[in-house]
């Protein structure tokens, strides 16, 4: 039996107490009915969408110029789990979390695992950290790790990324992220063709050691900490990559992680023809790469990239479905609040998006009438679906209002008294 962080009665209690909750759902049933929607249609693939959390994200975030850690904050890997078996258990909707080594390596691996499926968790994709020098390391990343001009500090990073193949295999994980900081600030500081080629010579090598039931997905990044030129640049050179290196590698989208105004659902509809989209890192932006909430900024973007996907799947256009996860820095916020937040706006946007009417969209797009199928789109985006969320959670035992009931556990408070207040710091870019 799963362990709940949160006493279930107060769950209960606190979906007895939405009054307006039934009639709100009937209202918005009888109107996507008379839209022609089989509303238990569309719950069933609502309770079938998942999104996993990652272990950073539940920890305090920072700038460049500070941190302020907040009351409670993990201490290590099993206290991350703790916390994101709250968010699952209030949510229902993220029942994976995605781990990030060496920052969670543990002694014992199984006991980490045993731990997760005690509170009803399992393990998404597994990261590797190339962009940081650890303790005892031999070689510095300063300069590039798979891409590095140097064989050894190459090699050095292609066995951290082998470890944690080796680690994600025990905790039941099927895929590896690597997202690599190489690059260069200066022009004439490295060949950009040969950078790239390294870097994909030591992927084939990672890529040869994945099990056979594994996938690597690609991540990119327009800048940042590299300025002049990044080695994975844009979604042209993911998707370079990964048809270099075969079957099991495909691209990974981070919606922050392009130049401003970039039409990231045309992105997605590219990769998604190329058959090499492989997952998310759902946040938001309005600069750069702030990583804040999900739909925080521009839920409008969000809905259009589901609309790109939505729109593949019914097509079968996928030859493994997407993952998806959150991958946020929270800086002001209670972390479990924000993701949350941020895992009910993925779904939110998820279910506008089975609300387009295709076959209607697709004739107005042949006969090229641009407003009717702009406004058909933005009715989509525009119907309130939080009825149906709330009834996706309720039937699979979560809180109608899961941050009302966060917030009246007391959980934050019960943690800051067993958890070793962290100090603050200086920068704390996570």
């Amino acid at each position: 039996m799963a362990i709940h962080r949160i006493d279930p009665d107060l769950v209960e209690r606190s979906n007895r107490a939405a009054a307006t909750h039934e009639a709100d759902l009937d209202a918005l049933a009888g109107l996507l009915q008379r839209r022609g929607f089989d509303v238990e249609k569309l719950l069933a693939r609502l309770m079938a969408f998942a999104i996993a959390i990652p272990s950073w994200g539940v920890g305090t975030g920072g700038t460049r110029f500070a941190r302020f850690p907040g009351p409670g904050e993990p201490a290590n890997v099993f206290d991350k789990l703790d916390d994101c078996a709250v968010i699952h258990q209030l949510g229902r909707i993220t029942p994976t979390v995605s781990l990030h080594f060496p920052w969670d390596v543990v002694e014992d691996i199984a006991a980490l695992k045993a731990h997760g499926a005690d509170l009803d968790l399992g393990f998404d994709a597994v990261n590797s950290n190339t962009f940081q020098d650890q303790p005892g390391q031999p070689h510095s990343y300063k300069f590039g790790s798979l891409s590095h001009t140097s064989a050894a500090v190459r090699d050095q990073a292609i066995a951290h990324n082998i470890d944690c193949i080796r680690l994600g295999t025990a905790l039941g994980s099927k895929a590896l992220t690597v997202w690599i900081a190489d690059g260069s600030n200066f022009a004439g500081q490295s060949n950009l063709s040969a950078a790239f080629e390294r870097y994909i010579d030591s992927m084939h090598r990672i890529v040869t050691a994945l099990p056979e039931d594994w996938r690597v997905f690609i991540e990119y990044k327009n800048f940042e900490p590299a300025f002049y030129a990044t080695v994975v640049q844009d979604w042209g050179a993911a998707l370079l990559a990964a048809q270099a290196l075969g079957d099991k590698a495909a691209c990974l989208v981070d919606l922050g992680h392009h130049a401003p105004s970039t039409n990231i659902e045309q992105i997605v509809s590219r990769l998604i023809a190329a058959r090499k989209l492989g997952g998310f890192h759902l946040n938001d932006s309005r600069y750069g790469d702030d990583d804040l909430d999900a739909g925080s900024i521009d839920p409008f973007r969000l809905f259009l990239v589901f609309n790109e996907l939505v729109d593949a799947s019914d097509r079968g256009a996928f030859p493994q479905p997407p993952a998806y996860m959150l991958d946020q820095s929270h800086n002001l916020t209670d972390p479990i609040e924000s993701l949350l937040l941020s895992a009910e706006a993925a779904a939110r946007a998820f279910a506008q998006a089975l609300l387009v009417d295709r076959q209607a969209l697709a004739g107005l797009q042949q006969e090229n009438d641009a407003l009717t199928a702009s406004a058909l789109l933005r009715r989509a985006f525009q119907c309130d679906v939080s009825p149906l969320l709330a009834e996706v959670r309720r039937r699979k035992g979560g809180a109608i209002d899961p941050v009302a009931v966060y917030r009246a556990s007391g959980y934050r408070a019960a943690v800051s008294q067993v958890r070793k207040a962290p100090l603050p710091s200086g920068g704390g870019i996570v």
